[in-house]
């Protein structure tokens, strides 16, 4: 049984489907990475102000989470756009990704230099 958003339109081939999802997964993983940093920046206690330590935890919790989100509206806007034969959908996760990744890069960056 199909969700309600997903019953209009035609079936794409399966094959389409199935590269949509592993998309949607290499995505999760994405924000499993970025949280699975922040485990570890904050967990292995990295010599970092404990303020600073935890503001770098909590923006890469925050940008996993998001991302995991934006996996999942993405994966349905392009199955939507596969139904309905339209042009796939722009991936605006990746501006996003890289914007948030490079403010925590510089960030640690210069906590890094200026210790």
């Amino acid at each position: 049984m199909r969700p309600e958003v997903l019953r209009d339109g035609t079936e794409p081939d399966p094959r389409f489907t199935l590269a949509n999802e592993r998309t949607f997964l290499a995505w999760i993983r994405t924000g499993l990475a970025l949280i699975a940093g922040a485990v570890a920046i904050e967990g292995f206690g990295i010599e970092l102000d404990e303020t600073v330590r935890g503001i770098v935890a909590i923006g890469l919790t925050v940008l996993g989470a998001t991302v995991a989100v934006g996996a999942g509206v993405r994966w349905l806007r392009v199955e939507q756009a596969m139904r309905h034969a339209r042009p796939l959908p722009f991936p605006t996760l990746i501006p996003f990704l890289v914007l948030g990744s490079v403010v925590v890069a510089v960030t640690l960056l210069v906590l890094v230099v200026t210790r």
